[in-house]
């Protein structure tokens, strides 16, 4: 797959909602001490292009609360562009986790009302979307808000007008909303998007009733989307484009301390490494060195690795 690169000031703009995280060790009712970070799935893809050396934006709603000020500081420090980032009134997401015993994570989400759900189609900029090479979003971005599913549609009408690759995550969150909204939202995105990248098993099963990777693959491509790549946890990730399929190995640490993100991570490593001129296959391969060496660590964007360290681990396997 070709990417544009003439006049772009940008690489990857990212359309979503960014939360405070605090986590804590063993269960959420026990916990003492809790760790203050910040993470949200379009936010986590992010951070990891970031981390790699790609120019990044976000487009998202902030709120005016005591954390305001630690979030956008943050993602200034990770060197994400916020030309876009929109003063809410309201308050920030939060939300709750922890890692149990028996390896199982405990979540509780104060999300609901939100200054990023209020994210609306006026906060698309098209001369902002037209600064970039890939304009990325995901089921979350569209579930978290009615007016938000409206801002990333145009978004990616306005990316396929001006020739600016769109890329998006199913991510599948039924606390947000229900599966058949959740399907109409995707069939409504779908004619506007180039790189798919869902998950297997249990999200295809709901979203594209099947298990099996080759089949959300075919289903796709047919479907006009140009690049699927179906991530599948442990078992790695299967690819599909210009007729071929291929899959990939995932990478697995000695220790796996917390999969949150991991995916996300995933997918800012695979675009990263298109825009550089890597193929799909090296870029997925990249994506799954990158994703296995943040799950070593804790919280979503606390434990994401740096260049030098994924592309030394990279150059050592392949």
């Amino acid at each position: 797959m070709e990417v544009t690169t003439s006049n772009s000031k940008l690489d990857i703009i990212s359309i979503g909602e960014c939360m405070i995280e605090m986590f804590c060790e063993g269960p959420l009712a026990k916990g003492e001490t809790f760790t203050r970070t910040f993470a949200g799935d379009t936010m986590n893809m992010l951070v990891a292009a970031s981390r790699l050396g790609a120019k990044t934006g976000y487009i998202t709603r902030v709120g005016n609360d005591p954390f305001k000020e630690f979030l956008t500081e943050s993602w200034s420090s990770e060197g994400i562009d916020l030309s876009c980032v929109t003063p809410g009134v309201s308050h920030n997401g939060l939300y709750f986790i922890s890692i149990l015993p028996d390896g199982e994570r405990e979540f509780t989400y104060y999300r609901s009302g939100s200054a990023a759900s209020f994210l609306e189609p006026s906060d698309i900029i098209p001369a902002y979307i037209g600064t970039t090479k890939i304009v990325y979003a995901s089921g979350i971005s569209q579930a978290i808000s009615k007016s938000s599913r409206e801002a990333v549609l145009k978004a990616f009408k306005i990316a396929r007008k001006q020739n600016v690759l769109t890329a998006f995550d199913t991510n599948l969150r039924l606390g947000l909303w229900g599966l058949q909204e959740a399907r109409e939202a995707l069939d409504e995105i779908l004619p506007y998007v180039d790189i798919l990248l869902p998950s297997a098993p249990e999200e295809s099963t709901a979203l594209f009733d099947t298990d099996r990777p080759s089949n959300v693959i075919s289903s796709s491509l047919e479907k006009g989307v140009k690049l699927v790549v179906v991530k599948c946890g442990p078992s790695g990730a299967v690819l599909g484009f210009n007729k071929d399929v291929h899959e990939v190995a995932a990478y697995s640490p000695e220790k796996v301390v917390d999969t949150s993100g991991a995916g996300d991570v995933f997918n800012g490593a695979f675009l990263y490494c298109l825009i550089n001129g890597m193929s799909p296959l090296e870029s997925a391969r990249l994506g799954t060195v990158m994703s296995g060496l943040k799950i070593r660590g804790r919280g979503a964007t606390y434990s994401i690795p740096f260049r030098d360290e994924v592309f030394d681990l990279y150059n050592k396997l392949y």
